[in-house]
This record gives structure tokens, C-alpha cells and sequence, in this order.
């Protein structure tokens, strides 16, 4: 019987695990290509997954609500035409039992003592990345932190996938797995001196629970909320981040858009805010600075052909998302209001693909659609910069004339940028900000739309 395997899709470039919320299908209804068979949901956007062929839904594999890693398999289809019987069913169950010996090996506690470096506090200090399948594999199975660490991958950059794991612990209980060597008594002193180090340092949470009061209301953090949470912090903990702000006299501009506003919207069916100026002089600096438009992995840089420019859009439930406008340098200002206003009015209406989110090379926050003067933002992983536009005020200012200076009225803004100080210096991202307010500045005023 010819079968099709449906597999967890990758949503997007940094995602490595996604959630199942619903399926709309269950074993044995028959699907046509294109049929929506369940939902996915990651911490940037929540997905209807289609079918990419006819057929019948022979086995699910994981159910709801469950954290499943990319390539996955979710299902097995039958394929339209072939007869299905129950013998090959029975088969396929088989075959998916044996496809997971994590849960049948058994290891005698004498011969898997780890060593005294426990995994799930030396683990902190390890500069490989494990998924948290591979952790559960590894503490369910008593694997040291010093074996984990000697596992080689077959991953992305030598990431440790489930097969290796499991391969490693049916070597290891056949014996052609050579036993880690136990860290000598000192570095294992020095490692728990470490850990105790990064530990002192972490502030403890305080015991809120103590102090609630009788009125006090306790709100539940929906999944998005939580996913952002630990994104924010994970990237805080990866990356250095030092802020750069400067003041920027934007008054040409001001002036510009109040006249020609009325025409844009009449000749292009569209409104024009700042938004699409200040994405236009971000992707004329990032063609000029690409150490900024880039990615760090490990000891490596990785500068970004594409310049995708994402702009951070709040949404109806109070949670962000960050649509991403896609060669951003290659768009003249018609096409890039086009393109923000679809892609905002698509993120409050939960409208997004996968692919509006993928692939953003630098991103814009706001803080100035709230009347924020100057904002501090956290870099969206694994970008190394992220500027924040603030609130457009009218501010006295000392104007050079040819006849003396005076004192002006005059339309200025603050522009912060955080950047990674891994690989990002405060010359280059001093530069590259300053680069940026005076593209504004310089902004001609008799252009046109």
C-alpha cells in the first residue's frame, strides 16, 4: 500500500519545534489534497497546515497540544486508490513502536551512574544547543552531561537530533559505546564553582504567592504571551546588548508628508505614514553597514544578502508580531506602504502566512505610535540589531542660517538602536544609527509621489 508521511513543517528560519493546538481530521476519514489537517502554532504566528495530497488518514502519530520538533512525523496517509487493510496497519503500528527504542531499552542504574557533574545543572553551562526532546531522552536515560556533550551530531552545525541520542544509548547497551571518561575531582570542583557563580548571579524570584491579596486578580498568560516571554529572555541571555540613541531633526520630512498625504491616498489608494521613510533609510544603511544585517553562529558572522526589514505590529490581544517585508531595499515608498499596510492589517487579523514571518534580516519597533520618546528594545533573535523610532515632537531648536543662527521651531525625533556587542562595536553601530538619522535629515522635501 503506498503511504505518504505527513511531517511537522518548518515555519520558520530560528524555529525547531511547534505545537499542534487542533486537528480536523482522525483515523480513517478519507482527505483531498489541500484539506486543512490540523493547526501549528509557534511564538510567532498560528498556522492552518493543508493536506499536499488525496487520501486516507491511516494512523495519527502525536495528538494536541503537544511540542513536536520540525521534520516530525504527524501522519500517515494512505494514498487515494490503494486498498487499505488492517494487517498493514498493524504494520505500520509496529513499525512506529520500533521507530522509538528510547521507550523499550533498559539500562541497569549500576552501569549508567553519571558522573557527581549533574546534567541538569552543568548543562547551564554548555555553549551546544540540545532540544528539549533530547534533554528528556538524555535525563530519562541517565546520560551524563559529559557523554551528551561527546555525542556527535548530525545536525545543523553538529546539533544533537533524537537519532543520534538514541543510536548513542543502543551502542552504548550493546558496548560498542567506549565509556566517558569521568571529570577528575578537580574540574569537577571547578564546574560546580562555576555553576555556583552563575547561580549567585541570577536574581532570585521572589515568592509572590505570600503577598496576594483577597482583590488582587490573577490573569493566566496565554501560550503567545509565554513563547514571547522566553524568546525576550533567551535573547537578553545570548546577546550583549548595548543601546545607541540619537536625536534626529526631521522637519523636511514632516513638512513633505503633510502635503503630499491627501494625494498619495487619492493617487495609490493608500495612507502614508513615517513608517515606510524610516524603513526606506534602514535598507539604505544596511546596504552600506552589512555588519549589520547579519546573524552569529557560534565563532561564525553571517552577513545577509536579502535585507528584509521586519516591523514589530501589536495586535488586538495585546501580544506582538513581526511581519517581514521582504528585499526592502529593492521597494520604492509606494511599494513599501503597499506592502506594510497589508502586512499590518494581516497581523491584527491573525491573517498571516508562515512565510510573512520568516526571513527578517533587522527590525523597527514603534514606540513613537505611543507616544514614547525613546525605547530600549531587545534584538529579535538571531538578528544582532533592532532600532526603535520615537515620538515626533516640535522642539526649539539653534538653526545655522547665512546670516547668524537663531532659534527655530523645528519637528525632531529620537532613534535608539540596540545591538549585539558580540560582533557589533559601538563604532559600527554608532555609525550605522547616526547614518540613519541624517538619511532623514537630508530628506527632500520637493520630492515626488
Amino acid at each position: 500500500m503506498a503511504q505518504f508521511e505527513i511531517v511537522m513543517p518548518k515555519l520558520g528560519e530560528s524555529i525547531q519545534e511547534a505545537t499542534i493546538t487542533k486537528w480536523f481530521v482522525k483515523e480513517g476519514d478519507t482527505i483531498e489534497e489541500d484539506d486543512i489537517l490540523f493547526e501549528v502554532a509557534t511564538d510567532k504566528v498560528d498556522s492552518e497546515i493543508p493536506s499536499p495530497v488525496d487520501g486516507k488518514i491511516v494512523k495519527i502519530l502525536h495528538p494536541a497540544n503537544v511540542l513536536i520538533p520540525v521534520g516530525e512525523v504527524l501522519a500517515i496517509v494512505a494514498l487515494a486508490g490503494e486498498d487499505e487493510e488492517e494487517s498493514e496497519v498493524s504494520t505500520i503500528e509496529n513499525s512506529d513502536r520500533k521507530s522509538t527504542p528510547a521507550e523499550n531499552i533498559e539500562i541497569s542504574s549500576t552501569s549508567e551512574k553519571t558522573s557527581e557533574t549533574s546534567l541538569k545543572t552543568v548543562r547551564e553551562l554548555s555553549n551546544r544547543f540540545y532540544s528539549p526532546l533530547v534533554k528528556k531522552i538524555a535525563e530519562e536515560e541517565n546520560i551524563s552531561f559529559e557523554e551528551l556533550e561527546a555525542i556527535e551530531g548530525s545536525g545543523t552545525n553538529g546539533r544533537v537530533q533524537k537519532n543520534d541520542i538514541l543510536k548513542y544509548i543502543a551502542d552504548k547497551k550493546s558496548g560498542k559505546t567506549a565509556a566517558v571518561v569521568t571529570p577528575s575531582k578537580p574540574a569537577v570542583q571547578e564546574a560546580q564553582v562555576i555553576s555556583s557563580v552563575v547561580h549567585s548571579e541570577t536574581p532570585v524570584r521572589p515568592k509572590v504567592s505570600v503577598s496576594i491579596g483577597a482583590e488582587d486578580q490573577i490573569i493566566e498568560m496565554d501560550r503567545v504571551r509565554k513563547l514571547i516571554a522566553d524568546h525576550m529572555v533567551m535573547s537578553k541571555q545570548v546577546s550583549p546588548h548595548v543601546t545607541g540613541v540619537v536625536e534626529a531633526d526631521v522637519t523636511n520630512l514632516v513638512l513633505w508628508r503633510n502635503k503630499i498625504k491627501d494625494e498619495f491616498l487619492t493617487r495609490h489608494g493608500e495612507k502614508i505614514t513615517y513608517m515606510p521613510v524610516f524603513i526606506e533609510a534602514v535598507a539604505r544603511a544596511l546596504s552600506e553597514f552589512p555588519g549589520i544585517n547579519a546573524s552569529v553562529d557560534g565563532d561564525k558572522i553571517i552577513l545577509r544578502k536579502n535585507i528584509n526589514v521586519g516591523i514589530a505590529v501589536a495586535k488586538p490581544d495585546g501580544n506582538l508580531i513581526v511581519p517581514v517585508i521582504k528585499n526592502a531595499d529593492e521597494k520604492n515608498l509606494v511599494g513599501l506602504t503597499k506592502n506594510l499596510n497589508k502586512m499590518a492589517d494581516a497581523a491584527r487579523k491573525n491573517k498571516l502566512a508562515p512565510e510573512d514571518i520568516q526571513e527578517g534580516t533587522f527590525t523597527i519597533t514603534n514606540f513613537g505610535s505611543f507616544r514614547n520618546q525613546i525605547g530600549t528594545p531587545i534584538i529579535n533573535q538571531p538578528q544582532v540589531a533592532i532600532l526603535a523610532t520615537g515620538t515626533i515632537e516640535k522642539k526649539p531648536a539653534v538653526v545655522e542660517t547665512p546670516t547668524g543662527d537663531v532659534i527655530a521651531i523645528r519637528h525632531k525625533m529620537f532613534l535608539s538602536l540596540s545591538y549585539d556587542h558580540r560582533v557589533v562595536d559601538g563604532a559600527l553601530g554608532g555609525a550605522f544609527l547616526r547614518r540613519i538619522a541624517d538619511i532623514l535629515e537630508e530628506f527632500d522635501m520637493n520630492r515626488s509621489v
